[in-house]
């Protein structure tokens, strides 16, 4: 494996991330929060890739802040407030990147996703996990409420799920997590590299254009109430429609060919 923090892999039209801090289990220190940041910006003017992949190294997925990091940062006169919302204003930043991303991202998930790592999932737009993961936002067991995990969590899950799992402290394994909706698909572990591959490749088969504006679009009408939702979509439809590649799309489907969007 690399020394790099993040190692960036070009698998065709599909990109890679794996967070490469093994020993640390993938935190999100400052560097590694600086390391996504740059990544994430280098893709949203990326023409070329059309699906990524986030996972990590090692035996885990990403086990959250690195709070040796955190913890140092008390010595400071205002007991680290300063650096505490620094830290907390960047990890916001880089968690609403992946949304805001024109590709699809796809979270591969194993060993244990907690507190901001369990984030990390929830602000993936899918998510396969590897059968055995244990995903939770556990601060609560430390003293340390999960409040900013919990907003990409809350638009995953039910509440009273998510209120739970913020108030116990308790995990959730991968089969709860795909029953609840923070991931898709669960796979044995041995299958978990291909099947995410797969998936990506399925979404990066079809026409970029059609996918890049729907995931904005999606994201765009979640916001809004029902009849705006409905203004919002026809429009971005209406548009959509008028595209040379959605004709030929539509053309060949109605002959039983293969679309030629070359």
């Amino acid at each position: 494996m690399s020394d790099e923090l993040l190692i960036r892999e070009t698998l065709g039209s599909v990109v890679r991330l794996t967070m490469n801090a093994p020993a640390r289990l993938n935190s999100l220190s400052d560097a590694m929060l600086a390391e996504l940041k740059t990544a994430f910006t280098a893709l949203a003017a990326d023409r070329s890739a059309r699906v990524v992949i986030l996972r990590g190294a090692g035996k885990a997925f990403c086990a959250g802040h690195d709070l040796k990091e955190m913890q140092a940062a008390r010595e400071g006169d205002d007991k680290g407030a300063a650096y505490f919302a620094d830290l907390f204003a960047r990890c916001a930043q880089v968690m609403q990147m992946i949304p805001a991303l024109p590709q699809p991202v796809i979270a591969e998930a194993h060993g244990i996703a907690t507190a901001a790592g369990c984030q990390l999932v929830a602000s993936c737009d899918m998510a396969v996990a590897a059968e055995g993961t244990r995903f939770g936002v556990n601060g609560v067991n430390i003293g340390l409420f999960c409040s900013t995990p919990m907003v990409a969590l809350t638009r995953n899950v039910p509440r009273k799920v998510a209120f739970e799992m913020l108030t116990t402290g308790e995990f959730i394994d991968a089969a709860r997590a795909r029953e609840v909706g923070l991931v898709n698909r669960v796979v044995p572990h041995e299958a978990l590299e291909a099947e995410t591959l797969r998936l990506a490749e399925t979404v990066a088969a079809k026409l970029t254009a059609a996918v890049r504006i729907g995931k904005r679009a999606f994201y765009d009408q979640a916001g809004l109430s029902l009849a705006e939702a409905y203004d919002h979509a026809g429009r971005v439809m209406v548009d959509n429609m008028l595209w040379r590649d959605t004709d030929e799309g539509i053309a060949a489907f109605l002959e039983k060919r293969k679309p030629d969007w070359a």
